[in-house]
């Protein structure tokens, strides 16, 4: 199983990217190939596709939209091919919130997606996914404490949390935090 893999993309198709990596090509389908550069570098977070007669790998840019995909494809009558058009449309946070306010519409307006199928994505992902989206979006407890001290709302961290680097220090991140919230 890969958890990720860095290289550089050297072609880009309509539902799939080739990433090199030590002089080997890797076909990785993913939800918008275009949004990457060819030439350029990447980090794409992995899930591998095995059955009797395909092996497969997509791809995503970030853990918050690979962790929805596995969740998604953890859905009766949701699979690969169906999941990742709704990563292509959809943000995870839109996403979630259609489930948990169970928008039915929304969740049909993706391509395969009808109405017993999106019932079926409320029915078995609600309430499972907002705890993982604000873990995800607080991956950083002390930054986010800090902007709640600050009087910033938890929908407003979320969005600038997952933009700042972790590693930096907490006052590096806290300054790029508040130049983002005031932006």
């Amino acid at each position: 199983m890969y958890a990720y893999i860095k290289g550089q993309v050297k072609d880009v198709d309509s539902n799939y990217i080739v990433l090199d990596n030590g002089g080997v090509g890797y076909l990785i389908y993913t939800a918008n190939p275009y949004s990457f550069d060819v030439d350029k570098e990447y980090t794409i977070y992995l899930y591998q596709y095995v059955r009797e007669d395909e092996i497969s790998l997509y791809g995503f840019k970030t853990l918050e939209e690979k962790k929805l995909f596995l969740k998604l494809i953890g859905v009766k009558g949701l699979g690969c091919k169906m999941a990742l058009p709704m990563i292509a449309l959809g943000s995870p946070d839109g996403i979630i919130d259609a489930i948990e306010r169970e928008n039915v519409l929304y969740l049909k307006k993706f391509p395969k997606i009808g109405d017993k199928v999106a019932r079926q994505i409320i029915l078995d992902l609600k309430g499972k996914l907002v705890a993982n989206n604000e873990v995800l979006a607080n991956n950083n407890d002390e930054l986010a404490e800090a902007l709640r001290g600050l009087g910033y709302k938890n929908s407003d961290i979320s969005k600038v949390v997952k933009q700042i680097n972790s590693t930096d220090e907490i006052e590096v991140q806290i300054k790029e935090a508040l130049r983002l919230l005031l932006k």
